[in-house]
Order: C-alpha cells, then structure tokens, then sequence
C-alpha cells in the first residue's frame, strides 16, 4: 500500500491535511521546548515527517491498515527511535497519563473525538501544551471569551487551566477529501490541571440552556435562596446569562455555593 491508493474511511473521522503551508504553521506554532509530542491520528504521515525533524515523536494511529503505511514510511526513524508508533485506540491506552514524561499535543485531530481528546489532555497532568487542528465551531468554544455567544463551559475549563488562542483558520480545500466545515488549528498553554468534577458539574448545569438565565439554570440543582445570596455578594445580575458570567466569577460563584450549602447543612443537623 501506497500514499497515493489509501482511501479515507468515514468511521474514523479521517480527513487528511495536504497543505504544506498549514502544516509548516503548525510546527512554526508549536512551544519552544524540550517536550516530547504527541500526535494522535497521523494518518497518512503528512504532519509526522515536518514533527519528526524537530523532536521525539510518540504516535497514536487506530486505522490498523495506516499504521502498516506509516511503519513502512518511517522506519528509519522507528530504528532511530525518532517516532514511536502505537497501533491501537488511544483513548484504551490512556490512563491517568498518556505517556510517562512531559509532553506537548500536536494533531490534526478526528473531529468525532477531538472534544473528547482535548478534555483528556487537560486532565493529563503530563500534557503541558496542546496545538491541534479541529473544525472551527469547537476551537471557537475553547478559546471564547465572556460576552461571546459561543462562550461556554468548554471556555471555561480551558480558561481555568492556561491560555487559549486560534492560531490558524483552515479552509475546506487543505485537506483531502475535503471537508464540509472550515478548520483551525488553536493552541492551549496549560498553567493548571483540570478543576475538579464538581466545578464542572456546575458548569455543565449552568449551559444547559443558554438562552435562559443562568439562575434558572442552577436552581434545577441548587437552593435558589443559596444562589441569591452568592449572585449579591458577587453583584450578579439576577437576569444575566451564562455566556455574560467570567471564568472567574464562575469558580467564585463555585466556591460561594458550596459555603452557603455547607452552612446551611450543618445548620439543618443542629449542629
């Protein structure tokens, strides 16, 4: 099997970047470090070769008949331990940690998972960067502000852990076959780990539906009376919406909640 005859497969998302400018950006973009990277889905190998002249490579590519195409196209560099190809789904092989040393994320990711695997990067304590190619719509929900329609509680999340920027809009006609969305390729510099599953519960509550208040968004799981008291000490419009609420006055409001309902617990114990 050749280059030229792979055929992409719908099941797995595959759209292959062909564009040698966009590809030389992406290595351009990446932080200058003494990090590993991690590619995950590199499919025909196009992003690999440009990674490979720069660093240590770990690979992660699930289309077992790719990874028999990339073995074969990089074996010098499998001999020269350069790349390490891992033939196999990468969210089986991901633990707590991905790989056992720092390293940075650097992939034109499948679009059906790339949420999933950017949340998991996040979360992964080894994971200090992540620079990857997603459809626009999902780099524009990681990377909004407060105030902006799209900002929500993926926003959030990666605003809690580092900075966020679009480093590159895509076009339909750098990759083949083409997709039907636009691309881009963001970066995340990573200062934290992912907060914990509560603060996200809450987050998860407060986008439920956008357009409706945020207070009557949290009252379906918090005492209202709880969240009138925390939106006054943070002076919270009683009619604010939840893309208008900071990231910060989000974990306020967290940290708020959590001591109004603790109080009150302990006050309905008698203690």
């Amino acid at each position: 099997m050749n280059k030229e005859s792979v055929v992409a497969k719908k099941k797995f998302g595959q759209n292959f970047l062909k564009d040698q400018s966009v590809l030389r950006k992406i290595v351009e973009s990446m932080p200058k470090n003494d990090n590993k990277v991690v590619e995950i889905g590199p499919g025909l190998g196009d992003l690999t070769k440009f990674l490979v002249d720069v660093k240590s490579v770990e690979a992660f590519e699930v289309d077992t008949d790719l990874c028999k195409l990339l073995q074969n196209n990089f074996k010098k560099e499998i001999d020269t331990k350069r790349l390490h190809l891992h033939c196999g789904d990468v969210l089986q092989a991901w633990k707590s940690s991905l790989v056992d040393e720092p390293y940075d994320l650097v992939a034109n990711l499948p679009y059906y998972i790339a949420t999933n695997i950017i949340l998991k990067a996040l979360a992964d304590p080894m994971c200090k960067n992540i620079l990857v190619m997603v459809q626009l719509e999902v780099a524009e929900k990681f990377c909004a502000t407060s105030g902006q329609k799209v900002f929500g509680s993926l926003s959030v999340i990666s605003q809690s852990i580092g900075t966020t920027n679009i480093v590159l809009a895509v076009p339909p006609t750098a990759f083949d076959p083409q997709p039907k969305v636009d691309s881009a390729v963001f970066l995340i510099e990573k200062t934290a780990d992912r907060s914990d599953k509560d603060f996200e519960d809450l987050l998860r509550v407060a986008f439920t539906q956008p357009r409706k208040t945020l207070i009557k968004n949290l009252s379906a799981k918090y005492e209202k009376t709880v969240l009138q008291e925390a939106f006054l000490d943070l002076e919270l419009a009683l009619t604010i919406r939840p893309h208008q609420v900071s990231t910060q006055d989000y974990h306020q409001l967290y940290k708020i909640t959590r001591s109004l309902d603790g109080r009150r617990n302990t006050r309905g114990t008698g203690n």
